[in-house]
């Protein structure tokens, strides 16, 4: 009588199996994000000492900084503008529907100001800052990568951070500080005009209660959020677009890499910072 034995190598083969798997998903998801983010503080970290000395030493590119602002300025202005509003009218209708219910529509403008100062116009700027310009300066600096552009200018003794990334981070920095105070602005007068024509409130209740509520350290934290947007979409999508590899589909991958990247760094960013604020400076019955 004859005994067959349980044969274990294939069982051996799929526990190697699944550790092989284990370690090529380590080495291509976790492992790579963590190498990419690394690189990204160190980058940053240059690219801001850069900029300082540069300035203090009166060495920044001044032109290409003016160039980038208006480059950016032309590209983000207009959807800035589109999506501001929609959003001013989105937060009157939902504040004036709630405060009517119960019975404080006079309270529409504070509402309504701290809805659009505190978090609508962070939000759209780091929206618009990941979207449009961070995807430009992608594109821009993936397509001088591939071209051999960046080989080129370090050959010939031009450092790259000091000609390319320092004057992008600056006028990014600037441009979403801009745009933020253009958000609240439309922003205000979008909910202004849609409570007072559309809501049948009255313009002295709203202002009245606007300037109550609204004080100026929300403007100085929302510039403050948009400012940091700007730097680390800048640095993201910097360093995403000198890292290009593949050529023209490899700027592609590039560009939606760093926009899916910024968009959730910024809204992560976004809300560390609200919650820090609210804890340094809670909100005060007026």
């Amino acid at each position: 009588m004859r005994v067959h034995a349980t044969d274990s190598p294939p069982k051996q083969s799929s526990v190697s199996a699944a550790a092989a798997w284990t370690k090529d998903y380590w080495s291509d998801h976790p492992k790579r994000s963590i190498e990419t983010f690394g690189r990204q503080i160190t980058m940053g970290g240059q690219a801001i000492t850069e900029l300082v000395v540069d300035i203090f030493r009166r060495k920044f590119p001044f032109n290409e900084f003016v160039k980038q602002c208006a480059f950016m300025s032309s590209v983000a202005a207009a959807p800035t503008l589109l999506v501001a509003i929609p959003i001013g009218v989105i937060i009157g209708i939902q504040v004036g529907a709630i405060v009517q219910q119960v019975g404080a529509s006079s309270f529409t403008g504070a509402v309504n100001g701290l809805g659009v100062i505190q978090q609508a116009a962070p939000l759209v700027t780091s929206l618009m800052i990941a979207g449009a310009v961070g995807s430009a300066i992608c594109a821009d600096l993936g397509s001088r990568t591939i071209r051999e552009e960046i080989d080129a200018m370090k050959v010939m003794g031009v450092d790259p951070m000091h000609r390319l990334v320092a004057p992008r981070l600056a006028a990014a920095m600037l441009v979403s500080t801009l745009l933020c105070g253009f958000v609240v602005f439309v922003g205000f007068i979008t909910g202004y005009m849609f409570n007072i024509y559309m809501q049948a409130g009255t313009p002295g209740a709203y202002l009245s209660t606007f300037a109550s509520f609204a004080t100026v350290s929300d403007l100085v934290c929302a510039l403050i959020k948009s400012l940091i947007f700007g730097l680390l979409a800048a640095i993201i999508a910097c360093d995403t677009g000198l890292n290009t590899r593949g050529g023209p589909g490899g700027v592609a991958n590039s560009v939606n890499s760093a926009v899916v990247n910024s968009a959730l760094m910024l809204f992560g960013v976004n809300l560390i910072i609200t919650q820090v604020y609210n804890a340094i400076f809670p909100a005060q019955v007026v």
